[in-house]
């Protein structure tokens, strides 16, 4: 494998014994034609089933292709997302979850379209989840947009790609699972062109999600937190400029 892999997937992980040998195979059969080398990063995020001796199973036999990041406790998906990002070298970087709710083949046409922007964020179609979680979602990317002047679909969404020198240009903060909306917010502040392309959502068939309903709140009150930083330090470089 090439020093710099043409691409990095990050996949952030927490009890998925039942998902993660069919996310890792699957994720390394799709990307494998799309690009002359690629490394996909696992983060096991303190998981206490199986996961953790799966992936040692799995790097025995993918060799330079797998590499693994552990975390001894569980620290939060926002905190595994960005070890992932430390650890990415590839020239475009991809996070997706590990419960095998998207069909990583759809990059084959993400990866084209990279020629104009500097990322590509995926919205659901057909999306798996229960009406109360559909309708908190639409309401929450509504708000979200109205608040930071953007018009994005499905902040939340892990099924995002990235020229590198953006992502790692960022100063992520964000230790739950708020950090999606983070990344987006800086991105369009930062001036950065990005897309979106909807990208097919499947039921989960193993394991369960780790979000809780009490992640609804914790995640409004982070945006409202976001919305005032950013109110705020505006408020400051106007009042400087008035000065000078």
């Amino acid at each position: 494998m090439a020093s710099t892999p043409a691409l990095s997937v990050v996949l952030p992980a927490f009890n998925e014994e039942g998902n993660i040998e069919r996310a890792v195979r699957s994720s390394a059969e799709a990307v494998a034609p799309l690009v002359e080398a690629y490394e996909l990063v696992v983060v096991d995020d303190g998981s206490r089933d199986e996961t953790s001796a799966i992936l040692s199973r799995l790097s025995g036999e993918l060799g330079e292709h797998l590499r693994v990041v552990t975390h001894p406790t569980n620290l939060g998906y926002g905190i595994a997302l960005r070890a992932g990002f430390d650890q990415a070298r590839g020239r475009f970087i991809f996070y997706t979850d590990a419960d095998n709710q998207f069909d990583l083949r759809e990059l084959e046409g993400f990866l084209p379209a990279m020629e104009g922007v500097d990322a590509i964020l995926g919205f659901r179609v057909g999306r798996q989840d229960g009406a109360f979680r559909l309708m908190v979602s639409n309401g929450y990317n509504g708000l979200a947009s109205f608040a930071f002047g953007m018009d994005v679909r499905d902040l939340n969404c892990s099924f995002k790609l990235f020229r590198r020198e953006a992502l790692t240009s960022l100063h992520l903060e964000e230790d739950h699972f708020f950090i999606d909306t983070e990344i987006v917010v800086q991105l369009h502040r930062a001036g950065y062109r990005y897309s979106q392309v909807g990208v097919r959502h499947y039921p989960r068939t193993a394991g369960s999600s780790t979000v809780r309903p009490t992640d609804v709140p914790r995640t409004f009150l982070a945006l409202l937190k976001l919305w005032a930083k950013l109110r705020l330090f505006n408020s400051g470089k106007t009042k400087l400029a008035t000065r000078d």
